[in-house]
């Protein structure tokens, strides 16, 4: 069977709605509420989603496919980072861990951007509690591997040439 980049790109896509309705089934059904880092981590997998879908979309040819893969990857690099940071949170000794800080809500409407950026980064306590674990891993844990998939195999999906 010959390379189908659409295809490819729509699966893609589809991973990333499955892990975005897994998501919000473990925050309404599962009653897991969602740390800041949580919800930075949820950002990168719908920007993902949302360029596998153009990507899908648009099914361009030679140099927009590699802009495609590049961007996908930038994202997938981001989305690590906020899994490992929330990672390095959630194995921090008790003593060790962030101060419990204001909810999401109230740190965007009243600090600027950069702090609130800074802040959110840093975590709180609630990022370093574990409410759940698959295979022995944690959601952040999880994340981070699929991240890894996701980026590598978008760039690689999107910077392979067409077949013809």
């Amino acid at each position: 069977m010959p390379f189908q980049r659409r295809q490819a790109n729509l699966l893609g896509f589809l991973f990333c709605a499955a892990l975005m309705g897994y998501a919000l089934y473990a925050q309404f059904h599962l009653h897991l509420e969602p740390c800041l880092l949580c919800i930075f981590q949820r950002v990168a997998v719908i920007g993902m989603g949302v360029l596998f879908l153009a990507a899908a979309l648009h099914d361009p040819r030679s140099w927009g496919s590699k802009v495609y893969g590049v961007l996908l990857l930038l994202l997938a690099v981001g989305g690590c980072a906020v899994a490992a940071r929330h990672i390095y949170v959630q194995h921090l000794p008790e003593y060790l861990a962030p101060p419990c800080g204001p909810g999401f809500g109230y740190l965007f409407a009243h600090l600027p951007f950069g702090k609130f950026l800074v802040q959110a980064f840093t975590g709180s306590a609630d990022c370093s509690i574990v409410t759940w674990r698959f295979l022995g891993f944690t959601m952040p844990e999880w994340l981070l591997l699929w991240f890894v998939a996701l980026g590598l195999g978008g760039l690689a999906v999107n910077w392979k040439k067409r077949s013809a």
